[in-house]
């Protein structure tokens, strides 16, 4: 039996037939075997089954019954039907509860050998697809973008020379770096891409769910436990599993999450049997994980399993020569979100972008551009499009201030804390000015002169 061969359970009453399969399948597949429906829905209940085979009539629990326990728990093992008669209504039902298919005792061995290899593609398919549909990130498409900084560049031939190895990649930064994004890169430019990638956020997991998402459960484990749940490291298997904000996790946790990188296998909650898996682990967290080593908050020897290949993405006020391209970036993805031709950003306001400390990192400039995007109808972005923050560090640098630095500031303090108002109380400009304590009339003489009128107006349409 070759490594890593699925199993097969094999339930009949007749020991003479249980012979029969066994020495077909032992040579390909694990075998496991079982008289009875009852002890065969006991083996399925410790064990990981990929195919059944499964008599129709037997004393005590009838086949049905157990096709049926089979599919409530357990839908993804593939089940074949074997009867002593050929029926068309005992296949018909058979179909209709969810067998994969249905043969009659006389069968022809090659026959049994090529429906079981069947049933396990089928198997494969239906785990990849499962693992494509429980990916909670929206891939589209989204890519790492490298820009001219030299800490970008040696990130890139970083990932050029470590993609296709299998050792695990730690990714350090902030929050809003671009660490998924990375994983991401990662996984398509290794020999594993055509398998899944598994994005798991550890910190936006209630503490409790954790185990049971990434190794998964079997029924009844614990209340609530209605059927067995694949986790994420079994969904990722044949691929990359990202496992962001790995320093959040639970010491008992990374116990069991150093035993998994260990030993590539897992148990799932409730169960009593260790389960291969063959993936990718790429790790990443903002926290300093060798402080918290030197705290005893993190395992020191589940940190130096992760840690083999270490990657750090600089915050972006690090790399502000980056933003040209970033912004570039961001402003062609909304333009053809908001069916918009703006062609770039002004050098002038360039410069206060650069000049701002970015503590949302690339996540807060992607937003922003969105935003620009989407309530300018100018050519270029300027001065006048950016909110007044984005202003500020510019304006206090030494070497920047100028004639009329305060009006300016207050100018800019105004309008935007008079949009904020008019956002706060729905675009009503009558309550806005109740709120502000001011007539209207001035609050409408001071949204002509600021230009507000038209800038409301747009982002009232959003």
């Amino acid at each position: 039996m070759p490594p890593g061969s699925k199993t097969v359970l094999i339930i009949d009453d007749d020991e003479g037939m249980r012979d029969t399969l066994t020495a077909i399948l032992r040579r390909d597949y694990r075998v496991l075997r079982a008289s009875t429906g009852e002890s065969g829905l006991a083996i399925l209940a410790r064990e990981t089954v990929d195919v059944v085979l499964l008599d129709v009539r037997m004393p005590g629990i009838g086949g049905f019954d157990v096709l049926r326990e089979i599919k409530d728990t357990q839908h993804l093992v593939e089940v074949i039907m074997i009867s002593a008669i050929n029926e068309v209504e005992t296949a018909v039902r058979a179909m209709k509860l969810g067998a994969y298919h249905y043969i009659t005792k006389d069968f022809e061995y090659d026959a049994v050998l090529s429906l079981v290899r069947n049933a396990s593609e089928r198997l494969d398919l239906n785990r990849k697809v499962l693992a494509l549909s429980a990916q909670v990130a929206d891939d589209r498409e989204r890519p790492f973008i490298v820009g001219p900084s030299r800490p970008m560049r040696e990130i890139l031939d970083l990932v050029r020379k470590v993609a296709k190895l299998t050792a695990t990649v730690l990714i350090l930064g902030e929050r809003g770096t671009g660490k998924e994004l990375l994983a991401r890169m990662l996984h398509r430019e290794s020999d594993r891409a055509d398998g899944p990638f598994m994005p798991v956020n550890l910190a936006a997991i209630p503490s409790e769910l954790v185990e049971s998402t990434l190794f998964g459960h079997e029924k009844g484990s614990f209340t609530g436990a209605v059927r067995q749940q694949l986790g994420k490291f079994e969904l990722a298997n044949g691929g990359t599993l990202f496992l962001d904000e790995v320093g959040e996790l639970r010491p008992d946790l990374q116990a069991k999450l150093l035993r998994a990188v260990q030993e590539s296998e897992i148990e799932r909650v409730g169960g009593g049997r260790p389960i291969k898996v063959d993936l990718r682990i790429v790790a990443a967290t903002h926290v300093d994980l060798e402080k918290a080593v030197r705290d005893g908050r993190f395992r020191e020897d589940l940190y130096y399993r992760i840690n083999v290949i270490p990657m750090k993405i600089p915050p972006l006020r690090e790399r502000v020569e980056d933003l040209p391209d970033l912004a570039s970036f961001f402003i062609g993805r909304y333009n053809a979100k908001f069916r918009k031709d703006i062609r770039g950003i002004e050098e002038s306001t360039m410069a206060a972008l650069q000049a701002y400390p970015w503590p949302g990192n690339i996540r807060e400039l992607e937003n922003l551009m969105e935003r620009l995007v989407a309530v300018s109808d100018r050519d270029w972005l300027g001065d006048e499009d950016l909110p007044y923050e984005y202003h500020l560090a510019k304006l206090t640098r030494p070497e920047q201030v100028t004639e009329g630095l305060f009006d300016k500031a207050c100018e800019m303090f105004e309008r935007n804390f008079i949009l904020k108002s008019l956002e706060q109380a729905r675009w009503n400009v009558t309550a806005t000015a109740r709120n502000l304590g001011m007539p209207l009339s001035t609050l409408k003489f001071k949204m002509d002169r600021l230009e507000i009128r038209e800038i409301a107006r747009k982002l009232k349409g959003l």
